[in-house]
Parts: C-alpha cells; structure tokens; sequence
C-alpha cells in the first residue's frame, strides 16, 4: 500500500517537484488524499504548511495532471502502446509529446505542418508518429528524434480530419473532407489501390479492426460505412442510425462491434457481424454534466495569512492567467501555481482543487467549489528549511 501510495505521489506532484524539490513538502503534503498512508505517516511533521480545511479528497483524483503548452485549441490526443507518452495535435500547426507520468514536455514540438493539425497517432510499435492536418496532408515523425520520416503523403484535395495506423504498422489510413477515404504504405507513404469512395459529405473518422482487415469511416452523411482494407470495397450496407453527423468511430479489441458518437448527442453499437442496413444499433444518449454550485461565501479573517513573508503588507493574491497585476503581489497562475511577483514559488494547487478565490492580505481561509484551503498556520519564506524550527518557537 505504501508504495503504491508513493508511485500516486509521484504521478501526481513529479511535474511540481522537478521545478522546485521544496515543493515535495510544501505543495505536496497539503494535498495528500485522507486515506493516503504517506499523509498519515508524514503530515504530522509538518504543521506549519497549507491545509485542506474542508473537502479534502479521500483517495487520489482522476485528474492528475493539466498539461500546457499548446497556444490553440487541442484537436487530437493518443497515448503510446507502452502508456509512457502522450501524443497532442492542435490549431496552433504542432505535436506535442507528453511524459505520462510527470506532465512534462518531450523533446521540442513537432513542427511542419502549414496549418490546423487535426489528428494523430503512435504506430503499434510506437517508433513512429502519424498526423492529419488542414493542410491536406499525412505526415510521419520519428517518435523518439521528432524528426520527419520520408515527404508529406499527399493526394487529398481537402483537409484531412482522422488518420490510424493498421495493426501491424504497416498502414496508414485517412479520411478527408474530399469525402474520402485512402490507405497509405507507412514505409514508402505511396498510396495503396484507388480512394475509397462513397460517402457523400466529409469523413470524420477512420478506425482499422483489431484484425487489419477491415477500415471504418464515419461521415457527415450521418452514416458508418466498413470497408474490405484488402480490395477496398464496401462490405455491406452504409450502417445507418444516427440523425446528424457522426463524429468518431471505433472498433473494440475483440472487433465484434462498432461503436459511433454523433453529434446529435446519442453513441451507437452495432454488430460487426451484421451486414445490412437492418443492423440494430444501442443507443446510450450522452449525460450532461451540471457544474457544482459554490456552497459557501468567502471567508476573510483580519490575521495576515502572510506573516512569514517579507514585506507581508505590500503582498497581494490577483488571479490572472496570461497577464500580471502591475506592482507587487502573489499571482494564482492558470497552471496551479501561485507566485510572487518575481516568480518566486509559494505554492502549488492540483487542478482537482480549481478553482479557488484568492483575496487579500487578510484573506486566511479561501473557498472553492467544494474545498476549503486554509493559511492559518502557513509558514513560508525564502529560507524555507528555516521555517519550520521557527514555527516552534511560535512563529
């Protein structure tokens, strides 16, 4: 259990370490879960940090961890076959590759489409990287240089909105707006046999079966069509179902069903077994999730939470996310950190605990949406192994 509890910890605060090792103490211990055995053992020694006064998490949270970097909105995301790494593609023309475990940035962003990257991928044995752009092209990146592999593949004549890897690596397929679909050799990125053609509106996705033999394509047609991968005919009839249009496609490991989210808020199961149009599909309408109402006003207490500071009262909180309050003050980052007007580091919030209210100097308790973190004790400094022999001296 205790090391269980120390790879959670680390898979949550590795990232926030990295940047500042204090903050193992100092940002980690607050946020430790009730149950954790590491808070159990440790948080005793040390009472003169920031605590969760109410609505502590019992058990770790399952969102670990907000990975930044990305300056446009985030179109794509795979993670590799090992679970190490995670691939991003976005507006702003790049990949990303993540590190899993810390959140931290691998390498330098993959650079070289001219526009919108909208969908990626790892080939099967994760050497490789795939991605579709608005550019009309399919590029191929070496996974661990970043570097490309071979020249853009190119033949659609509108942008390319999905590409998947065939199980065994050694295909490609796409699908564009040009209401196409096209398979690709991964190795020499020539095109294998003629477009696969029949939808009637934009392709959304494509999926290879878990056996290669068959390629999927959901379109704005509102329509799912299966695909031989070999001869590149249909097989069967469009699977029809959905009233607007369908979005994303997907086969399970065992490659017995289908599985099609549509706009019109509903996702679908078919029987890949089944080849007609008759075909039954399950409907499972999506749940619309309500934002938790914030319970309880802001709490502000005359004691400066910022006593250990120095020049505690010229410090201020401001929230800000891409810009800082002119003049001096703690700032509450939209990564979770909050720092001093130099960047120095006070603390750090996980992002299951956004977002909290930060108030002025008199401010000791601050209130979330279901959380309150208290300052009461806090005790911080620019020596911060300092603080802690000066709390028992009454500090």
């Amino acid at each position: 259990m205790f090391i269980q509890d120390g790879i959670k910890f680390v898979q949550n605060f590795a990232g926030v370490i990295s940047q500042s090792t204090p903050h193992l103490y100092l940002s980690g211990l607050p946020f430790l879960p009730c149950r954790s055995a590491l808070a159990n053992m440790l948080t005793a020694n040390f009472p003169n940090i920031a605590q969760v006064a109410r609505g502590q998490h019992e058990d770790w949270p399952s969102n670990q961890h907000v990975f930044r970097g990305h300056t446009d909105p985030v179109q794509s995301v795979a993670f590799s076959p090992d679970g190490r790494h995670i691939l991003s593609g976005s507006w702003d023309w790049t990949i990303q590759v993540w590190d899993a475990q810390t959140g931290g940035q691998v390498g330098n962003p993959l650079q070289g489409h001219t526009s919108s990257v909208n969908s990626v991928a790892f080939s099967p044995d994760g050497r490789h990287i795939v991605s579709g752009s608005w550019d009309h092209t399919i590029r191929v990146w070496d996974a661990q240089t970043g570097g490309q592999v071979g020249n853009p593949l190119q033949g659609h004549t509108e942008e390319v909105n999905s590409v998947a890897f065939s199980p065994d690596g050694r295909h490609i397929v796409s699908g564009s707006s040009d209401q196409t679909v096209q398979v690709w050799d991964a190795q020499t990125g020539g095109q294998v046999g003629n477009p696969l053609q029949g939808h009637t509106e934009e392709v959304n996705s494509v999926a290879f079966s878990p056996d290669g033999r068959h390629i999927m394509s959901g379109s704005w047609d509102q329509t799912i069509r299966v695909w031989d991968a070999q001869t590149g005919g249909q097989v069967g009839n469009p699977l029809q179902g959905h009233t607007s249009s369908v979005n994303s496609v997907a086969f399970p490991p065992d490659g017995r069903h289908i599985v099609s989210g549509s706009e019109g808020n509903t996702i679908q199961c078919w029987d890949a077994q089944t080849e007609s149009s008759s075909a039954q599909a399950r409907n499972f309408p999506t749940m619309q999730l309500q934002p938790h109402p914030t319970p309880f006003p802001p709490i502000s207490m005359p004691t400066s939470m910022l006593s250990a500071l120095p020049s505690a009262g010229d410090q201020f909180i401001y929230m800000a996310k891409h810009s800082r309050h002119l003049g001096h003050g703690l700032f509450l980052l939209s990564d979770g950190w909050i720092v001093g007007s130099s960047d120095q580091l006070f603390l750090w919030v996980p992002p299951s605990y956004h977002p909290f209210s930060c108030y002025s100097p008199s401010t000791r308790l601050t209130i979330g949406k279901v959380s309150v973190l208290s300052f009461i004790n806090m005790a911080h400094g620019s020596a911060w192994h300092q603080c802690f022999p000066a709390c028992s001296d009454g500090m």
